[in-house]
């Protein structure tokens, strides 16, 4: 019989249908603004008393808590507005210290039979829920030099060990090592140990200036794997100090070649995510320098205030690399202070300089790679240029008095901020390579809160104006269109919901466009349908004719769209890809609704009757 479908593709498409529905249904419950609460360390516990202690001092400074909660990863305090929870998130952080961490956070309302199927809401991305972007750039080359010099140490150690008397070891500034040698026979012995044991060195030798020299460039695919672990090591390290920072949801994730992208997600303060997130510092423990040392194995840093300056050896003792943990607090005299955790192996090291090191002095020396900005006259315009450079500085030179272990502190901080911000950093890990901010951008939560007004306004006011035009054009075949479409949008929100996409000011974009091209498919099938009347075929023919020959031509419509939104996805940038994910969705959920809910919806109306005509 014409236009009637079967029994169980009607199930299965209403079963569709429902599922849809369940899994869009979590996008009508907004989520509540919150602040989570977690331990720094496994010895710090969240429970209920402490969440009395955080709600009383949240009280007395007039801040309304909307409930509070215990859960899995913590505590969760709900307030009604995003001021409220942002005003709560820097009077918790100074009622519990650095024992906790604080983040914001968007506490899902969910009805519980919802969450138990799995069903959750789509999430806001940056430019809807606020905060911070920053797009960071790796420098490279000084990833490349750093391994360098781990390379000269090595080779000089190499050629002591066998004992190749060589003039100098050097890295120079096109980024080769140049070794000096005073003759021939040990240039040639030398030249033979480096090609054994670095495979991955390009070697060359040359005769000048009475001298005899080995240079040595790395290989192109060796210099790759260096900026390839240089990329993946300050990626851990950002992580970290995001996790540190306390921000629910970040996105850290590599961008191109050397380019870092970091959004975070409810921070506002942006001067204080920058300098934390791209500070490239590190700590270096060092003895002072005896009075008969040479001048060969010292070198002389200032103290952080200027004030005076301290010759320390050059010998490192262990690196900010060894800290396992660190926490700041303060001494008896109420001075900031850091105290220090090492690992195994950085232990060992400080035992072992400390126990033939007592009454001497050891210095704290803070290490911090910057750049500073210099322009340049090129073709009458000024070119900004970068110039990378080092600071040292010493914190702390403070007297051993005992055999030093795993475990110390740091003294001499200027102020709590400062420890708290260097035993952040100790936490995370230092970074391979220096960072620098190429692109920083903030979006308030007030901006995110309109961006969602105006994109739900956008989104309403398509929708209705394809629904009066549906109406109007093609009466009740408009109107089983119109119903269609409204499935389509709800399937739209559930496969979004279901693959946890994140929903970004173009994605609402997407949405309206999919909004409009949903019922394109719809205008060929009820064009079609009127030209098969006009052509003198009965009502359920036509209908019949009408979907079964607009198939060819709406599929390849929508496949060419497909492909043109999986390319935008696979070049484009952030913004891009969210337009691209909703279009794509749209086009899949469209193909369904428009053929085969439509169908259905026509079917169940006009399938199997007599008809002489139909409103179309």
């Amino acid at each position: 019989m014409l236009n009637k479908y079967p029994l169980w593709k009607n199930v299965l498409v209403v079963l569709i249908l429902l599922i849809g529905g369940i899994y869009a249904a979590p996008n009508l419950y907004p989520d509540d603004y919150a602040v989570q609460l977690s331990g720094s360390r496994e010895a710090n516990i969240v429970n209920q008393p402490l969440l009395d202690q955080v709600k009383q001092a949240l009280q007395q400074a007039e801040v309304s808590v909307k409930s509070d909660e215990l859960t899995d990863k913590g505590g969760l305090i709900r307030f009604n507005d995003s001021r409220s929870q942002l005003e709560a998130k820097e009077i918790i952080s100074r009622t519990l210290g650095d024992s906790y961490v604080v983040a914001l956070n968007l506490a899902p309302t969910t009805p519980e039979w919802l969450r138990s199927l799995g069903a959750g809401p789509m999430k806001l991305g940056l430019d809807l829920r606020g905060g911070v972007h920053f797009l960071l750039e790796v420098d490279m080359v000084s990833a490349v030099a750093q391994r360098l010099d781990v390379y000269v140490s090595e080779i000089k150690t190499k050629l002591r060990a066998e004992k190749l008397r060589y003039r100098s070891v050097d890295h120079r500034e096109d980024g080769s090592l140049e070794l000096k040698f005073s003759t021939a026979v040990v240039r040639d012995q030398a030249e033979s140990l480096l090609r054994k044991d670095y495979t991955e060195f390009l070697i060359n030798n040359d005769d000048k200036d009475g001298a005899f020299y080995v240079t040595v460039n790395l290989a192109e695919s060796k210099v790759r794997e260096i900026e390839d672990y240089a990329i993946k090591q300050n990626l851990t390290t950002l992580r970290n100090r995001v996790n540190e920072l306390g921000v629910a949801e970040p996105l850290v994730q590599r961008q191109g070649r050397n380019r870092i992208v970091v959004q975070l997600p409810g921070i506002q303060d942006a001067a204080a995510a920058k300098r934390i997130i791209g500070k490239t510092a590190n700590l270096e423990f060092r003895l002072e320098a005896t009075t008969d040392a040479s001048r060969a194995t010292t070198e002389t840093y200032a103290f952080r205030d200027q004030s005076r300056e301290a010759t320390l050896e050059k010998d490192i003792i262990i690196t900010g690399s060894s800290v396992s943990n660190a926490q700041s607090s303060f001494d008896e005299n109420g001075q900031p202070q850091v105290n220090i955790s090492l690992d195994a192996k950085g232990g060992q090291m400080m035992n072992r300089t400390t126990r033939n090191a007592i009454q001497r002095r050891m210095a704290v020396l803070f290490v911090e790679h910057k750049s500073r900005t210099l322009y340049d006259t090129v073709d009458g315009e000024q070119v900004a240029k970068r110039i990378p450079y080092v600071e040292k500085r010493i914190i702390s030179l403070a007297t051993i008095q005992s055999v030093l272990g795993a475990s110390f502190r740091i003294t001499g901080l200027d102020s709590a901020t400062e420890s708290s911000e260097l035993a952040l950093l100790l936490r995370a890990g230092a970074l391979a390579a220096p960072i620098y901010f190429v692109e920083e951008r903030t979006v308030g939560p007030s901006l995110g809160e309109q961006n969602i007004e105006l994109g739900m306004m956008s989104v309403q006011i398509g929708f209705a104006c394809v629904l009066l035009f549906m109406v109007a054009y093609y009466r009740v075949f408009g109107l089983l269109a119109n119903i269609a479409l409204t499935f389509n949008l709800m399937m739209l929100l559930a496969v979004m919901s279901i693959l946890s996409a994140t929903l970004t000011l173009p994605g609402i974009a997407g949405i309206v466009l999919t909004v409009g091209m949903a019922v394109d498919a719809n205008v060929l099938i009820f064009s079609r349908i009127r030209e098969e009347l006009k052509n003198g075929l009965p009502a359920q023919s036509a209908i019949n004719a009408g979907f079964d020959r607009a198939f060819s031509t709406i599929f390849d419509a929508n496949i060419t769209t497909l492909l043109a939104a999986v390319i935008l996805f696979a070049m484009g940038s952030g913004p891009v890809k969210g337009f691209a994910i909703t279009l794509s969705v749209g086009i899949l959920t469209s193909m369904f609704t428009a053929i085969l809910v439509t169908r259905m919806l026509v079917n169940l109306v006009y399938g199997g009757r007599a008809l002489k005509k139909l409103s179309i």
